[in-house]
C-alpha cells in the first residue's frame, strides 16, 4: 500500500498560571494545557494520526504519561521520535491537515508560527501544513474554557 490517511484527535484541560503550548510555540494567555509533556494538543494529535496511518498504535503507547523520561517533556521532541518510527516503516509525510478548537485566545496570529516550527520539526515545507482554528460557540467544555482540543488528518506516502 503506496498511501495511508491517519487521524489523530487530542483534549487537556486548561488551567490558570500555567505556560500554553500549542504547535510547538508558547502562547501568551492567562491559562495553559495542563498535561505529563508540556500538553501541546495540536502535536499530540499529529503524533497519534502519524502512528496511526503507521498502524504503529498510538502515542500512549510510545510515550505513556506514567513515565518519568516524558514528563514536562518538550512535545516537539516526541513529534521527532514519532517520525523516526514512521520514516523505518518507509514512509513520509505527503501533507497535514489540522484543526484546533478553542474559545480564547484567537489562534490566527500564531498559525504562521505554528505552521513554520512544524514544517522545521518534520523537514516539511510549510504548504503542505494546514492548520484551522475554531471556537465551540460558548458549548461544552471548550466553550467554557475549560479545555482544548485539536484533530489531525494527514497522508503518508511509502518511499
Amino acid at each position: 500500500m503506496n498511501f495511508r490517511i491517519g487521524f489523530g484527535y487530542d483534549v487537556h484541560q486548561l488551567k490558570e498560571n500555567i505556560p500554553f503550548y500549542l504547535g510547538g510555540i508558547r502562547i501568551q494567555h492567562e491559562k495553559g494545557a495542563t498535561g505529563h509533556s508540556d500538553a501541546d494538543v495540536l502535536i499530540h494529535a499529529i503524533c497519534d494520526a502519524l502512528l496511526g496511518a503507521a498502524a504503529l498504535g498510538d502515542i500512549g503507547t510510545h510515550f505513556p504519561n506514567t513515565s518519568a523520561e516524558y514528563k514536562n517533556i518538550d512535545s516537539k521532541i516526541l513529534l521527532k521520535k514519532t517520525l523516526d518510527l514512521v520514516s523505518r516503516e518507509g514512509y513520509a509525510i505527503v501533507n497535514i491537515d489540522s484543526t484546533i478548537s478553542l474559545e480564547r485566545p484567537k489562534i490566527k496570529p500564531y498559525i504562521a508560527a505554528m505552521k513554520k516550527v512544524l514544517a522545521d520539526t518534520l523537514s516539511m515545507q510549510e504548504n503542505q501544513i494546514s492548520i484551522k482554528a475554531g471556537t465551540n460557540e460558548q458549548m461544552g467544555y471548550v466553550g467554557r474554557e475549560e479545555g482544548v482540543c485539536a484533530y489531525a488528518v494527514l497522508l503518508i506516502e511509502k518511499k
